[in-house]
């Protein structure tokens, strides 16, 4: 009996949640989930909206909206970022829980999904005024975080300093220091050795993997990679170094291409000194950002923004493996077009999952009060991440389904026995 209509995403700029739901629905059906456990798994456990009166620096007070939604506490507690976008909503938040909730599954660490987000736009706002809305934002949500409830970490516009305000702001509020209510924090403040590029790693880690299960030889390989923040910054850099030449990279300010290969050290120098943005970059060509992502390349990284990858020019890219380092890059639509002309695509929910992996390394040196080394982090995360891919690859094997549908699966299938064992009401 099916559980739900067919797919609403009949364009490629469904709704967050749509979408997550489109692919979910395919896995569910596969495995033949039982009515009981579908409902609980589609539905977000907790949804929480504050508003946040904050005093700016001119004196005056401004209210903003928050939202923190826990989607599952069925592995143990929820974890995911808080993000600062002028464009956050709701339904956003819902589809980013719900990914983390088979993110962390798909790699096998006991956490649920969770994600905040608070529409404002740090760019125009101080640092005071950002600390100041970030402790309002940590005490309006002081009895949902906790070290073994809900473990916030960085995500789009917020970073180490965000996570030690919040660190502190609950702290404060417990009476004592409390290390593990959040990841993603400096390291004298417990953070964990690796955790900056820890979702890059595994992008190139999952690469390297999907390479191999093509046949293609790192060395003789090329790659463009979309977006040129932390996360397509570390993929391209650690690529590169296992021989991968990058032909193309992009951010929001250009694109730029050479035949000959970019220096990738070089053109994050670049970066650093231009205000975190590559517009200007000289020793590459300058072509427009859509004929990146169409380019001629062997691996083509989106590790950008959702919905890069649609039914407009899916049919015109060229690689043979997509490594998907951003969160929803290829819409529902396209996905079943790129699936058609048999490229492989490592999906979001395994390929970026190595930064929520190393975030669980941080959770458990500080519940350790034990500081782990570079190497053993590194060592740790590579070979969940490896493990990862084949646990999905060959569950797409079994099911004769595509990279992503298999990914849902393998975590749908963890969450939906975890449950089971432990029972509803």
């Amino acid at each position: 009996m099916k559980l739900y209509e067919e797919p609403a995403p009949i364009k490629d700029k469904a709704s967050p949640f749509e979408s997550m739901m489109s692919h979910f629905n395919i896995a569910a059906e596969v495995l033949g989930l039982d009515e009981e456990t579908y409902n609980v798994l589609k539905s977000p456990t907790r949804q929480v909206i504050v508003n946040v009166p904050v005093t700016m620096d001119d004196g005056k007070v401004r209210v903003f909206e928050g939202f923190r939604v826990i989607h599952s506490n069925i592995l143990g507690p929820s974890k995911g970022g808080i993000r600062y976008a002028p464009d956050v909503f709701l339904d956003e938040v819902k589809a980013l829980a719900a990914w983390m909730t088979w993110k962390c599954a798909v790699v096998d660490i006991p956490y649920g999904g969770a994600k905040g987000g608070i529409v404002c736009n740090p760019r125009t706002m101080s640092s005071g005024e950002i600390e100041r809305l970030t402790r309002a934002y940590t005490a309006s949500l002081v009895d949902i975080f906790g070290p073994d409830r809900d473990i916030p970490a960085p995500d789009m516009g917020t970073g180490p300093h965000e996570m030690a305000w919040v660190m502190d702001e609950y702290s404060k509020r417990k009476g004592s220091t409390e290390h593990a209510v959040v990841t993603g924090k400096p390291l004298v403040l417990g953070g964990s050795l690796g955790r900056v590029e820890a979702t890059g790693r595994g992008v190139m880690v999952s690469a390297m993997a999907a390479m191999d299960k093509l046949g293609m030889n790192p060395v003789t390989a090329t790659a463009a990679v979309q977006g040129f923040g932390n996360v397509g910054a570390w993929a391209a850099k650690l690529m590169a170094e296992r021989g991968v030449k990058i032909l193309g990279l992009s951010d929001v300010s250009g694109a730029y291409w050479n035949d000959n290969g970019i220096n990738i050290d070089e053109a994050i120098a670049y970066r650093d000194a231009h205000g975190g943005r590559l517009k200007g970059y000289q020793n590459a060509e300058e072509i427009d950002s859509e004929d990146l992502l169409t380019s001629k390349v062997d691996v083509l990284v989106p590790a950008a923004v959702e919905d890069v990858i649609t039914s407009r020019n899916a049919d015109n890219i060229q690689a043979k493996l997509i490594v998907e380092g951003a969160n929803g890059p290829t819409s529902y639509r396209a996905d079943k077009i790129i699936n058609d002309k048999g490229i492989m695509v490592v999906p979001d929910i395994l390929a970026n999952a190595g930064g929520v992996t190393v975030s669980y390394f941080e959770w458990v040196q500080n519940r350790m009060g034990f500081k782990w080394t570079l190497e053993r982090v590194n060592q740790r995360a590579e070979r969940i991440m490896k493990e990862s891919y084949e646990r999905v690859y060959a569950a797409s094997e079994k099911y004769n389904v595509s990279m992503r549908i298999a990914a849902y699966i393998v975590a749908i299938d963890k969450v939906a026995m975890t449950y089971k064992y432990r029972g509803g009401f």
